[in-house]
């Protein structure tokens, strides 16, 4: 854990600033806006879910099992439509709270690991571009590769997922940046 005694300063300080950097993405900017589409007939597609008493939780549907899936009535439900994966909230207002601390918690993971990953393959006392380049790719890798199996898994329109790629990459430069500028000399 030593690199954590060396490298607290970037880890915590690039925590920061991609925690304010994605406020300014999302609050500010508002190019994700466009990320979401309103239900036809929210009314009663909401009183539709709540009169099926759906609990919180990750659905798919039609849900399948593998060894059902080939059969005809299965795809006959695949073939009508809709689907779809749905993940359900508990009911009450958005947590916020909850959410932004899970999201710094998060960047902390991150900043956590790409010291250690920098730590051990760039000596003390390196170049900025060499520290840079390290912390920068793992960072990345974090942040902007994973919506990718969104996209793929999951149906997300790439339009969304490939913004989420891009603020994945200025998080990346901006954690690369932190770790190279307070980097030990």
């Amino acid at each position: 854990m030593a690199f954590l005694a060396a490298l607290w300063l970037p880890t915590l300080l690039s925590a920061v600033i991609v925690f304010i950097a994605s406020s300014i993405l999302h609050m500010v900017l508002k190019y994700h806006q466009s990320d979401c589409h309103q239900l036809a007939n929210e009314e009663q597609a909401l009183a539709a879910l709540r009169s099926a008493g759906v609990k919180p939780g990750y659905y798919h549907f039609p849900y399948t099992t593998h060894q059902e899936m080939k059969s005809p009535a299965i795809m006959e439900k695949f073939k009508r439509g809709p689907v779809g994966f749905m993940t359900v909230l508990p009911s009450g207002p958005p947590a916020l709270g909850k959410y932004l601390g899970s999201w710094f918690g998060y960047c902390l993971v991150i900043g956590f690991f790409t010291a250690y990953l920098t730590w051990h393959t760039v000596p003390q006392g390196a170049p900025y571009p060499v520290v840079f380049r390290v912390a920068g790719a793992a960072a990345f890798m974090a942040f902007g590769l994973g919506p990718l199996a969104n996209s793929i898994w999951k149906g997300q329109p790439w339009g969304m997922t490939i913004k989420e790629v891009v603020d994945g990459l200025i998080y990346g430069l901006l954690v690369a940046g932190t770790f190279g500028w307070l980097w030990p000399r």
